[in-house]
């Protein structure tokens, strides 16, 4: 039995995202529909769909900012939706890295012929991505590998590149799972006793690690206010 590709559809209008729905659902495709951009973000790291549609004016991060962001980690095909039939929207979105572009309204069979265009032309994100083998001193959680001893990190089936120090709070943090450090203690085991920087030196790190892992439903990197960080683990993501 054939795997069913996934299809995320990101659209604030629920009777919209679920017409789609339907649509893809009657050609055999898997679908998840959120609203808003933040729950794209978090959908994307979880579900791993094969293509996302995605529209422009959503709440919060809008649909711009969203394939920004998605492109930092992933070549995942994106068909930006829009009410916006300027030129200049649609150049912006295929020069922030979408593959495609559709203007609402749109006729349902003209959808699933892009998205099905679209994806033939990508046959390598239907692959399940084979994960290297690790050894040396490596913590796994889902969707994220981080390897101490040859300073590698893997997020969604793709190489992240992080200076040394960024690394090793990572992997200090995700190798004690909901344990609360305060900023001192990060700075003692990260960076040495001798250390002569302020405690500013660990949020500025802890900052440049969630600009580039949004975590999942089951990890993230958490502030306990008044404490310091932990790495947050719910019990099915261990």
């Amino acid at each position: 039995m054939a795997v069913k590709q996934k299809i995320l559809i990101v659209d604030d209008d629920e009777n919209i995202a679920e017409l789609i729905s339907l649509y893809l659902t009657k050609e055999c495709y898997d679908t998840k529909t959120v609203g808003d951009g933040e729950a794209a973000l978090n959908a994307f790291h979880s579900y791993n769909p094969n293509l996302i549609l995605l529209d422009l004016m959503l709440p919060g991060i809008d649909g711009y900012e969203v394939c920004k962001e998605i492109r930092k980690h992933a070549d995942t095909p994106i068909i930006m939706l829009s009410a916006k039939g300027e030129v200049f929207d649609k150049v912006l979105g295929l020069e922030l890295g979408a593959d495609d572009y559709i203007i609402k309204p749109f006729d349902s069979k003209e959808l699933v012929a892009r998205v099905k265009a679209v994806l033939r032309r990508y046959p390598a994100s239907n692959a399940v991505p084979v994960k290297p083998v690790q050894t040396g001193e490596f913590v796994e959680y889902s969707d994220l590998i981080i390897n101490q001893t040859n300073y590698s990190v893997l997020y969604c089936g793709h190489t992240i590149e992080l200076p040394p120090k960024e690394l090793e709070l990572f992997y200090f943090l995700a190798s004690h799972p909901n344990q609360v450090f305060t900023r001192e203690q990060l700075l003692d085991h990260i960076w040495g006793y001798d250390y002569i920087g302020d405690t500013r030196t660990v949020d500025v790190h802890i900052k440049r690690l969630r600009e580039k892992f949004k975590g999942n439903d089951y990890w993230s990197l958490s502030t306990v206010w008044g404490i310091g960080y932990k790495f947050e683990v719910k019990e099915h993501g261990l």
